[in-house]
């Protein structure tokens, strides 16, 4: 799956099924993990790549959500049963998510999407706003060598060092800090308000480091808009490579209603309308047209 453009990410490859939640639980302010039983989807999704949610038997909402692999969870014989994902409560289908106990049941489909392509590099560096520290978790396991993922399992360059860049409006909204530190992530934090880490934006943090000087890095960056945008150009300005996981709202997430275009520039260096569901989420950052 080298080509996020390729129709192996169509939604035609996924699995549907309904799954029992394992684990439901808060991590910070209004941010929980739910663990889901899904061995089809375990088995076969990427870092990167993410599922549609729908609440079982409900019509309201009517439509499912787009949610990112946080990471998936072995059995004893190591292979991966479940799935991790890691939300935010911002409305009516996650509220009542929440609300949902172990044992409990939603309805899945996927992988969807493409996922982070596998690239050579010394550094990683991770670089996440809000809740957009959410599709890292997997990929940092995967490039420390810690873990493999897909079906078959694809081979990932171990990497040296990964680095997590990681911003929210306060310290109450971080979530999950120590599990990043525990695989082996350096954490790098800023809070908005100052109540812990640097007190300011996450761009002003990537900003000191890229400062120190990289020869073989690269960067992955996933949370609000104009910090991706911020992001794509820092990494831009010392010539790294740099990838973007877009949080652009999803209706069906396979593709149909076209809801979720993103403007992207071909090799000639035109622009077309892409599906962030089918053709990323994940783009290449100098292609995206901000």
């Amino acid at each position: 799956m080298s080509n996020p453009l390729h129709a192996q990410h169509y939604a035609d490859h996924a699995h549907q099924c309904r799954a029992a939640i394992l684990e439901n639980v808060c991590l910070a302010e209004s941010t929980y993990r739910v663990r889901l039983h899904c061995p089809a989807i375990a088995a076969r999704i990427l870092p990167g790549q993410f599922v549609m949610l729908h609440l079982t038997g409900a019509d309201d909402p009517l439509l499912g959500r787009p949610l990112a692999l946080y990471d998936t969870v072995l059995d004893a014989s190591g292979a991966a049963v479940a799935v991790d994902i890691v939300y935010l409560v911002v409305g009516k289908m996650t509220s009542r998510l929440a609300q949902l106990s172990t044992g409990g049941q939603v309805d899945l489909w996927g992988p969807l999407g493409n996922g982070f392509p596998p690239q050579s590099t010394r550094h990683l560096i991770m670089v996440a706003g809000g809740i957009g520290q959410t599709p890292f978790r997997a990929l940092a396991q995967e490039c420390l060598g810690n873990r493999r993922y897909g079906d078959p399992q694809r081979e990932v360059s171990q990497v040296e060092r990964v680095t997590l860049c990681y911003g929210a409006r306060s310290e109450g909204s971080l979530a999950d800090v120590e599990q990043f530190e525990a695989i082996g992530v350096v954490v790098n934090i800023s809070t908005e308000d100052g109540s812990r880490g640097h007190h300011g934006l996450v761009t002003e943090v990537l900003g000191k480091l890229l400062a120190s000087g990289f020869q073989d890095a690269r960067l992955v960056c996933c949370g609000p808009e104009p910090m991706m945008e911020a992001v794509a150009g820092q990494a831009a300005a010392v010539g790294l490579p740099c990838h973007v996981s877009l949080e652009t709202p999803m209706a069906c997430g396979i593709g149909i209603c076209f809801s979720c275009v993103a403007r992207v520039r071909d090799k000639d260096g035109d622009w077309d309308y892409k599906r962030t569901c089918v053709e990323g989420p994940v783009f290449d950052a100098e292609k995206i047209v901000w």
